[in-house]
């Protein structure tokens, strides 16, 4: 599906647009009629393959999860810890801040157990993720392009490492539009742990790109106001405060009729869900009403902001019809202090990671949610500073569940020392594809016309569904 240019738009608005790219331009009659209250229809009126996942719910573990203290058990790593690392495994080879520097292995800091039908090994500190192992399909062979911050998020979030991109999250409401009446059809959640360094998410990684504004992200703060200025000011009644909406929004439809200019019609649309989400927003981060089951069963409390907590709102966006919901975890980048730091981590999210599949399957939602568990990219299977590891690009694990993902597998596998993935070598934009595929869309023609070129999520080298993983 390729957008392709449509009704004539003024002179000044063409001229304007034409900066930000034609594809922008191309998107206009698209959204010139007044927008639909609530839920809108994607560009996709009919999927191109049968819709196994309604929605995605993405587990960001922000700062690069070491997968040798979680999901990766290296025996081999563990004899060699304190010795040389093979050359022939790091010549010539990408590194980050280890470039140059004599480079020793370092075994794996934590124990590993065994879970589930299969006997599948992952770190011994997640013991309530590995009650749930038989649910998950545990990736081990996931590689990515990209070796800093920043460009890393870029990349898994984007599918390119320079900013200006759409994120998935876009192109998947933009493709099938947003179910919910209230609320927006992207949503992202942050909290904020301990033990790693807090690298700051920049909104730029839930952007739209040169997609209208009205598929990027709307992100909720965990605690205190979820939306800065929700209520209305002292004295406003919600019946004025209605009014004056619908005032303003007349005077916009006037001028869309005039500019044809699409992102009129996103600010019509964002005021009118504003508006709505004044009602929607507080009864939606409210979860007292959970029940001491359910807070128990998630280990958090109302308001505490916590990973768990956005675990259980994350659940709340799924019933109430979010079509894309992402959620970041701070404080995963462990150059130094990896074994207490993950420690930490396996605290703050193994019970909540097993308590949002339980939910979903308790309530039906788990066949059509999509549920995936990422960094940004590894760590090295080499010591930095004596107790931590650096980034790296060329192993990670990740692990998906739900709508029609293969249960109790793992797949891929990296070398006996963890350095690189080499059986069934995966990319983000295999990722990406795999979970397109599932939504009902076709990645290799799902695309939009950007300076001249037809953008994708999976960008143009030719990535694969990976349909091992699918059952």
């Amino acid at each position: 599906m390729r957008t392709t240019p449509f009704s004539p738009l003024s002179r000044r608005v063409f001229l304007g647009k034409a900066t930000q790219g034609l594809g922008t331009v191309a998107l206009a009659s698209l959204l010139r009629s007044a927008p639909v209250r609530g839920g809108f229809p994607g560009v996709l009126k009919t999927p191109h393959l049968p819709q196994i996942a309604k929605r995605v719910i993405w587990l960001t573990m922000a700062g690069g999860p070491s997968q040798f203290e979680t999901f990766d058990p290296k025996p081999k790593l563990a004899e060699m810890h304190g010795k040389p690392m093979p050359e022939s495994l790091t010549q010539g080879q990408q590194l980050a801040q280890l470039q140059g520097q004599k480079l020793v292995c370092y075994g794996p800091q934590l124990p590993f157990a065994k879970f589930g039908r299969n006997q599948t090994e992952i770190c011994a500190l997640f013991p309530q993720i590995g009650s749930v192992i038989d649910e998950i399909c545990l990736i081990r062979s996931m590689t990515t392009d990209a070796i800093n911050h920043d460009p890393a998020h870029m990349f898994m979030n984007t599918g390119a490492q320079i900013a200006g991109r759409p994120s998935m999250g876009a192109w998947v409401t933009y493709g099938l539009g947003a179910e919910a009446d209230d609320l927006p059809g992207f949503v992202v959640l942050t909290s904020l742990g301990k033990g790693g360094q807090n690298q700051p998410i920049a909104a730029r990684q839930w952007s739209s790109g040169f997609l209208p504004s009205r598929y990027q992200g709307v992100q909720l703060r965990a605690k205190g106001d979820p939306v800065l200025y929700l209520n209305s000011p002292a004295g406003i009644t919600r019946e004025r405060q209605g009014q004056d909406v619908q005032a303003i929004n007349a005077l916009n439809r006037h001028h869309l009729s005039l500019a044809h200019d699409p992102e009129i019609s996103t600010r019509i649309t964002q005021y009118e869900m504003a508006f709505q989400m004044q009602a929607s927003v507080p009864e939606l981060m409210d979860v007292s009403r959970e029940g001491a089951k359910t807070l128990e069963l998630y280990g958090c409390q109302p308001g505490d902001g916590s990973f768990a907590a956005n675990c259980l709102l994350a659940r709340r966006l799924a019933e109430r019809g979010v079509r894309f919901i992402q959620l970041y975890h701070k404080d995963w980048d462990h150059h130094g202090g990896v074994k207490q730091g993950v420690e930490f981590k396996a605290q703050e999210i193994d019970r909540a990671c097993m308590a949002l599949i339980t939910d979903l399957k308790q309530r039906g939602l788990f066949e059509e949610t999509l549920i995936v568990w990422a960094g940004e990219f590894g760590r090295t299977p080499m010591s930095q500073g004596g107790d931590g590891r650096d980034h790296h690009n060329k192993a990670m694990s990740v692990w998906i569940a739900g709508a029609g993902i293969k249960r109790g597998l793992v797949f891929g596998s990296t070398d006996e020392l963890g350095y690189a993935a080499v059986e069934d070598v995966t990319n983000v934009h295999d990722l990406h594809a795999t979970m397109l595929h599932q939504l009902g869309i076709r990645h290799d023609v799902f695309s939009v016309k950007f300076q001249g070129l037809d953008a994708r999520l999976t960008g143009v080298e030719n990535p694969k569904v990976i349909t091992k993983i699918l059952a």
